[in-house]
């Protein structure tokens, strides 16, 4: 046996001798010699060789009694990534116990300030921030941004509405759950801070969001302009209105205008005209049902004694409002005080029961707004004598 050949498992025998074609090992031998080094680790391999002493004992292989066993859970596919921070080059991470107790303290705080749901809430507000950085969302034609809407505008206005106005809602089924209609409501309170609380209101309760339409003003006005659109808002126009209510789309009006927000104090709850029932005519032509709103506590907010009329003409405005607080307070005078809100949506009026060419009518046309204005007037003077005061 001191004479025989000793042959490598796998390979096709020793070069020189057999079929002489074969000098790389099989398949049968790679396979038993592990997953094969990458080009780049084996030049590595070989320089670290040339550098290395003669001398050097070739590397051992730690016996397998040595070696840990994996964790429970740990798949056979996680080992390179459990392993990946203990690479050759690769410094090991060291945190000290202040950096623990650091990160400790601040999801104690995170948890103490946004309740339970914390780090969820962080999370969507990184991925929210992500989004808007890098362009990552939608806007419709008219220029709506829903999730800006949604995650900021509607979530700043939430607490005003639920612990400041304390509002409470009712006929909230009135409004449709799919399809087109018009919800059509008073307007007063100084500033339009009841178009704003609608909308926060039809979002939370029927889960549908509100476009609204809003007077040219608005949309002059720098700034103010652009977050309306952002908002939902668009302009209070027939050819919009058609456009929105078309396609399914629940519009909010307020036909009183600035005539309703800008009335004196001492007309308060009386509604002023609604224009010339643009707003029926093209609920008529889509065939979608008018629903009347009634808004009480608006009116309180900024109750209106004055108006400086020669500083709003040269302006352009419709009117500068004078309050108890304001100017006098100067900033102060914009807090709006705290007065009990209450939201009545009332039955729908359907407007697909007409003739066509109904919306071209001006009487019939006359007659339905006459009969929306005279819904909210009743029903305002019917909540007034349930609310027990002003801010109770």
């Amino acid at each position: 046996m001191a004479d025989a050949d000793i042959i490598p498992i796998g390979s096709g025998g020793r070069p020189g001798r057999g079929s002489g074609r074969r000098t790389t090992p099989s398949a049968a031998a790679r396979s038993l010699a592990g997953p094969a080094k990458t080009k780049t680790a084996r030049k590595s391999s070989a320089k670290a060789a040339q550098n290395g002493s003669a001398d050097s004992p070739p590397a051992q292989e730690p016996p397998a009694s040595a070696v840990p066993d994996a964790p429970a859970g740990l798949e056979a596919d996680d080992s390179s990534a459990a392993t990946e921070d203990s690479r050759p080059g690769v410094p090991p991470v060291e945190v000290s116990a202040e950096q623990v107790e650091a990160f400790l303290g601040f999801e104690r705080m995170v948890r103490e300030w946004l309740g339970p749901d914390g780090e969820r809430k962080v999370a969507e507000l990184l991925a929210f921030l992500r989004r808007r950085l890098t362009g990552q969302y939608e806007v419709d034609e008219f220029g709506y941004d829903e999730e800006l809407t949604d995650e900021v505008f509607l979530t700043l206005l939430r607490p005003l509405a639920e612990k400041w106005f304390r509002v409470e809602v009712r006929g909230i089924e009135n409004i449709p759950d799919t399809g087109g209609a018009l919800i059509v409501a008073n307007h007063s309170g100084t500033m339009p801070v009841d178009g704003l609380i609608t909308q926060l209101i039809v979002k939370d309760h029927a889960h549908r969001p509100l476009r609204t339409l809003a007077a040219d003003l608005v949309f002059q006005t720098p700034f103010v302009g652009e977050m309306a659109r952002k908002s939902g808002a668009t302009l209070a126009g027939n050819d919009d209105a058609e456009r929105l209510l078309g396609r399914g789309d629940l519009v909010g009006v307020w036909p009183e205008g600035f005539k309703g927000i800008g009335k004196p104090f001492s007309e308060r709850y009386k509604l002023q005209r609604f224009g010339r029932g643009g707003f029926v005519s093209a609920a008529m032509r889509t065939g979608v049902p008018i629903v009347p709103c009634s808004i009480v506590g608006a009116e309180e907010i900024y109750p209106l004694v004055g108006n400086i009329s020669s500083l709003a003409r040269l302006l352009g405005v419709p009117y500068i409002p004078v309050t108890p607080f304001f100017p006098l307070l100067g900033p102060l005078g914009l807090i709006p005080l705290p007065s009990k809100w209450l939201i009545e949506f009332g039955e729908p009026i359907r407007t697909d029961e007409f003739a066509e060419g109904a919306a071209d009518d001006p009487m019939l046309v006359f007659n339905v707004t006459d009969q929306v204005r005279e819904t909210i007037q009743q029903t305002l003077y019917a909540l007034l004598m349930q609310r027990r005061s002003v801010f109770f």
